[in-house]
């Protein structure tokens, strides 16, 4: 079965998440933006063994720690889509303009598609495109646990911001009803930010997309 185990990094309080196959002890990072320490000492307390990044999009407070982390313990670097590769490329100014330390840029080892599927331990996991709050934004959708990670898609009783660089608030709408809604109500979503909810409290409550 897979566990998952959410870690607030940086200053932007952005949901970092481990999430690991419990036969194998096998993990993946989910959005390591920062605060590599803190990562690195939970990994170690669970006695999970890191085998994969795994990135939703590439805003510094998601993707600011991937390239030391990957060095550091020669992980590869999964995701996001192609459609953000102009924020990878960013990563350095992003870091000095939001007050991070400074940052390097990275080349992901695999890009993600809608339909990917990524293994981790004995577990499957599902990819799907949901952009609008970036062009390569993805999420991992994990039904046997009823959970899905979708980064800035979408908040408990918000919705992702689309007034950065390529941002489309169609798309983000589109991406949510056409996309996340059909995993079911009773999925689980742990956004980027703040707390959980589930897809059918935001169909129903969300005043951005409830009634959707």
């Amino acid at each position: 079965m897979l566990k998952y185990q959410t870690i607030p990094v940086t200053a932007f309080e952005q949901n970092c998440s481990l999430l690991w196959c419990d036969q194998t002890l096998e993990a993946a990072v989910i959005d390591p933006g920062g605060d590599l320490p803190r990562i690195e000492q939970a990994v170690a307390a669970l006695g999970l063994t890191l085998k994969a990044i795994w990135l939703t999009h590439a805003h510094i407070d998601h993707a600011g720690g991937t390239a030391e982390l990957s060095e550091r313990h020669q992980l590869p670097i999964i995701g996001p889509h192609e459609g953000d590769q102009f924020w990878i490329d960013g990563l350095p100014e992003q870091s000095l303009r939001f007050g991070f330390v400074p940052v390097n840029s990275f080349t992901p080892t695999r890009w993600l598609h809608d339909g990917d599927n990524l293994t981790i331990g004995q577990e499957t996991v599902q990819v799907r495109h949901c952009p609008g709050h970036t062009p390569g934004h993805v999420v991992f959708h994990a039904p046997q646990i009823q959970r899905c990670f979708v980064g800035d898609v979408l908040f408990a009783g918000s919705i992702g911001r689309t007034d950065f660089p390529q941002g489309n608030h169609q798309q983000l709408i589109e991406s949510i009803t056409q996309r996340l809604w059909p995993m079911g109500d009773d999925t689980v979503f742990i956004p980027g930010h703040g707390p959980e909810s589930t897809f059918g409290e935001e169909r129903y409550s969300n005043p951005f997309v409830g009634g959707t």
